[in-house]
C-alpha cells in the first residue's frame, strides 16, 4: 500500500490515509482502504479500527481539478471502481472510529460516514458541496448521511452545500464526540479501546444487526448516484460549477 499505513496498538488497528496535501481519494486509494479493512477483519486479534489521516485535511474528496476529472490514465471513468471499493469499505466487519481533524468534503464526507462513530476537533468541517459544482452527491452519501443525521438535516446539507463546523456537526449527530485538536488521536483511541474491551463476537454480531443491508443499500445508492453524475457532468452548469468553486465565487448556472 502506498497511501495507507496500518499501525497496530493492542487490539486496535490505526489506519492512516496520507495523500498530501489534501488527502484526495481515488479508486486506487479507496481500494487500499478497503483492502486494509478486510485484512483487519481477517486478524482475530484486532477488535476495532481507528480511521485517521495525515495533515490538516481529513479528506478533500475526489480531485476535480484538471481538464478531465474522475478519469484514469487511460481516459476512462474511474468512478465505477471507486464506488465498488466504497461498497467494500462499508461491508467491513469490525467497528470503525473516524478521527476527523479538518475538512471532510464530498467523498471525504462519505469516507467519514463509513465509520460507526466520528470523533472530531472543532476545526473539522463537514461539507457535501456537490450542488455547488452542478453535480450529484456520490459515495453512497444520499443513503449514509440520512441514516446518521436524519432526512431533514441531510437534505439541508445536500441541497444547500453548506459547510458545518465541528460544533454544528455535533449538534445534528454527525459527530459523536468533539474534543480539542491536540486530544483527538487519544480520544479516538479511547473510544476504540472501549469497544475492543467487550466480547468481540458479541460486538461484531451487534454491529452486523445494526448495519444489516447497509453495504447492499450503498451499492444501490452508488449505482443511482453514478448515473446522475454521468448525466450532470455533460452539462454546462457542471463546467461552470468547477470554475466557480476554483475561483471562489457563486456559480452562474443556466439550467443546461
Amino acid at each position: 500500500m502506498t497511501n495507507i499505513t496500518v499501525i497496530r496498538d493492542g487490539a486496535v488497528a490505526r489506519l492512516e490515509l496520507s495523500a498530501p496535501p489534501h488527502n484526495h481519494v481515488s479508486a486506487a486509494i479507496v481500494g487500499e482502504i478497503a483492502d486494509a479493512l478486510h485484512a483487519v477483519d481477517a486478524d482475530d486479534a484486532i477488535r476495532a479500527v481507528v480511521l485517521t489521516s495525515a495533515g490538516r485535511v481529513f479528506c478533500g474528496g475526489a480531485d476535480l481539478t484538471g481538464d478531465r476529472p474522475l478519469e484514469n490514465a487511460e481516459g476512462e471513468s474511474e468512478t465505477p471502481e471507486l464506488y465498488r471499493n466504497a461498497v467494500r469499505c462499508f461491508a467491513a466487519r469490525k467497528p470503525i472510529v473516524a478521527a476527523v481533524q479538518g475538512a471532510a468534503v464530498g467523498a471525504g464526507l462519505g469516507l467519514a460516514l463509513l465509520a460507526d462513530f466520528r470523533v472530531a476537533a472543532p476545526e473539522a468541517r463537514f461539507c457535501a458541496n456537490f450542488v455547488a459544482l452542478g453535480f450529484h452527491a456520490g459515495f453512497g452519501i444520499t443513503h449514509a448521511l440520512p441514516r446518521v443525521v436524519g432526512l431533514q438535516a441531510a437534505s439541508m446539507m445536500l441541497m444547500t452545500g453548506r459547510r458545518l463546523k465541528g460544533e454544528e456537526a455535533l449538534a445534528i449527530g454527525l459527530v459523536d464526540e468533539l474534543v480539542p485538536l491536540a486530544e483527538l488521536p487519544a480520544a479516538a483511541m479511547r473510544l476504540a479501546n472501549q469497544i475492543a474491551a467487550n466480547a468481540p463476537l458479541a460486538v461484531e454480531a451487534t454491529r452486523a444487526t445494526l448495519r444489516a443491508g447497509l453495504a447492499e443499500a450503498i451499492a444501490k445508492a452508488t449505482d443511482h448516484e453514478r448515473a446522475e453524475q454521468d448525466r450532470l457532468m455533460k452539462t454546462v452548469d457542471f463546467a461552470e460549477g468547477l470554475r466557480a468553486v476554483a475561483e471562489r465565487r457563486p456559480g452562474n448556472f443556466l439550467r443546461r
